[in-house]
């Protein structure tokens, strides 16, 4: 059976070499990449996607965290701003206004986790969700906190999900499509899968499967290997998949999937 929309990247041989050539030489050229995360009990991810995406290459970085955070940032995270606590520790409601601001100045946004387990933090995401319409960048229990929004997430356009296995799971049964995913299943059934969801939805899919990462935009898929999970799992394959993706807005299949090689 041919699959000409699946298209297949060695490590050390990216598929689309003009990606890297395209990025800016200018700083100011960059782009600038809004990162939100944290609570009281966490906030490594947060720290380690910013000093991430400064070393890809992101022009400016601007981080929001929770203000009961301010006495315990390290001092190299320059470019920080404070939202309301909730009783959880995580960004209150009232943070929207900071959301928003953070949302007009940057020229994509990461939603980068380490939020915690709040239903108002939950409401929050979901605000902004509908508020911000630029390049998002979702990933680990941001996702998770964005799940009874799980319908306006895959009709968004400029969306990136770069999702655990479990969580691609999970967010087919909530929306109810017709397609079971199972660990097990080959990688030919699970990139047909994807090939058929972003056809059918505007949001665009990163997820580990089988030693693979898979991209699946527009009903187009790519796959990479990868043997570093935990890459992944901290947040920062999504960090320098959004900071690619800035450099080339037109083209998130073909900057995301470069990012998966030219940042090892």
């Amino acid at each position: 059976m041919s699959h000409d929309y699946w298209h297949k990247q060695a490590p050390l041989n990216p598929l689309y070499p003009d990606i890297e050539w395209s990025k800016p030489e200018q700083r100011q050229q960059r782009g600038r990449l809004g990162i939100v995360g944290g609570n009281k009990l966490s906030f490594i991810s947060v720290a380690e996607s910013y000093v991430v995406s400064q070393k890809t290459g992101a022009g400016d970085v601007r981080v929001l965290l929770p203000d009961v955070l301010k006495k315990s940032i390290p001092t190299t995270m320059t470019e920080v701003v404070f939202g309301k606590t909730n009783p959880s520790g995580g960004l209150a409601k009232e943070a929207i206004t900071e959301m928003k601001a953070i949302g007009k100045w940057a020229s994509g946004v990461l939603l980068v986790g380490d939020a915690g387990h709040n239903s108002e933090t939950a409401i929050l995401y979901e605000d902004f969700l509908h508020e911000y319409h630029g390049p998002l960048t979702i990933t680990r229990d941001a996702i998770d906190l964005l799940k009874n929004a799980s319908a306006s997430v895959v009709d968004r356009p400029n969306t990136l999900l770069v999702v655990s296995f479990a969580q691609l799971q999970k967010l087919f049964r909530t929306i109810y499509y017709p397609i079971v995913l199972t660990f097990s299943m080959q990688l030919t059934n699970l990139v047909e899968a994807l090939h058929k969801f972003t056809i059918t939805y505007p949001v665009s899919i990163a997820v580990l499967h089988q030693n693979n990462v898979i991209i699946a935009n527009n009903g187009q898929v790519t796959s990479t290997p990868h043997t570093d999970p935990m890459r992944i799992w901290r947040g920062e394959v999504a960090t320098i998949a959004a900071v690619y993706w800035m450099w080339t807005p037109s083209k998130l299949l073909e900057g995301v999937t470069t990012s998966l090689v030219s940042s090892k």
